[in-house]
């Protein structure tokens, strides 16, 4: 890629990330964000749609397992339809038709008799999703580094979770974690030291969360076609095993401490995956520097989640090195 090209594709990000920061900031969570959406949605297109809302919240959404796209499908319109006296495809177009008029540039939209609404995140707000777990910007302290508890988990996990004690059976499983966790932290620090990314304030053992200190350039997530760059099976598991916890995070059904160890295990297993198969240094530096960012930037985001996770639902500690 010649020098013109990269500063075009540079440019071409940079408006794409404020543009749909713009949207996306206020949420951590892409489901909260969908959440959102839809009730405006509701308002408009049915009647008494709190109550509704309320009534089928569960089935409001739900996230498709498919890794190649981040999708959720809606059974909105069906559960709807009879209390509305409407046709189930009727009433989907009728949604889908004011969300694309309000988020057509972050969700694409598509019906599916018969009646269920298909969202699928644009590779762009991925994108800026991605960036925001990196650099801290939606659902962090700006202050301490930290994730902010969301309203919505203080009302429903007022509950305190029990810590297993040492030595049982749950001691590797977390030892498991946090050396994924201390991983990912002496990798941001290589990276940075041969000149990967620029960190203003490397310093692990004062800085609560070193990666909010990166410049302000954003890693370049998608290349020239405004596509995501990170396309390989691992990759794309390891993202969706992002989404799945930052969603759980934000919009909380795990109430339990053996199901966020759970979820930590599984985000854990699915880096080391990627960490196998997903090149950083090397040829892919040399040849793909910005394939080497972008890898780099989803390892950052990983740890970031990582850190979540051990200090405010399992209660340990997240070291920076082992």
């Amino acid at each position: 890629m010649s020098e013109n090209q990269q500063i075009q594709c540079k440019e071409l990000f940079t408006q794409d990330y404020v543009h749909h920061r713009l949207l996306v900031s206020k949420y951590t969570a892409i489901k909260w964000l969908l959440y959102g959406y839809l009730v405006n949605t509701l308002s408009i297109c049915t009647k008494n749609y709190k109550v509704n809302y309320i009534e089928h919240k569960k089935s409001l959404l739900y996230k498709d397992r498919d890794d190649k796209r981040v999708l959720y499908i809606s059974g909105m319109a069906l559960r709807l339809s009879k209390s509305q006296n409407q046709k189930s495809m009727e009433l989907a177009h009728a949604i889908a038709s004011h969300l694309s008029a309000t988020c057509d540039d972050v969700f694409s939209i598509q019906i599916v008799p018969p009646g269920w609404i298909h969202l699928e995140l644009t590779h762009p707000s991925l994108a800026v999703w991605l960036q925001s777990l990196v650099v801290g910007y939606s659902g962090r302290d700006e202050k301490s580094g930290r994730w902010r508890e969301s309203e919505m988990e203080r009302v429903v996990h007022e509950e305190k979770y029990l810590i297993p004690k040492e030595g049982s059976n749950f001691t590797n499983s977390l030892f498991a974690v946090q050396y994924v966790h201390a991983r990912c932290c002496s990798l941001v620090l290589l990276a940075h030291q041969e000149g990967l990314i620029k960190l203003n304030e490397p310093v692990p053992d004062t800085s609560p969360a070193f990666w909010s200190f990166i410049s302000s350039n954003p890693i370049p997530w998608l290349n020239c076609d405004g596509k995501l760059r990170l396309h390989h099976p691992d990759e794309r598991r390891l993202i969706a095993e992002l989404v799945q916890v930052v969603d759980s995070i934000k919009c909380p059904d795990i109430s339990s401490y053996l199901k966020w160890q759970k979820a930590a295990l599984n985000l854990s297993r699915a880096f080391e995956n990627f960490w196998c198969n997903c090149r950083i240094w090397g040829e892919v530096k040399i040849t793909s520097l910005e394939l080497a960012q972008a890898r780099l930037g989803l390892l950052m985001a990983t740890q970031s989640v990582l850190r979540f996770l051990l200090e405010e639902k399992l209660g340990v500690f997240a070291p920076l090195e082992l």
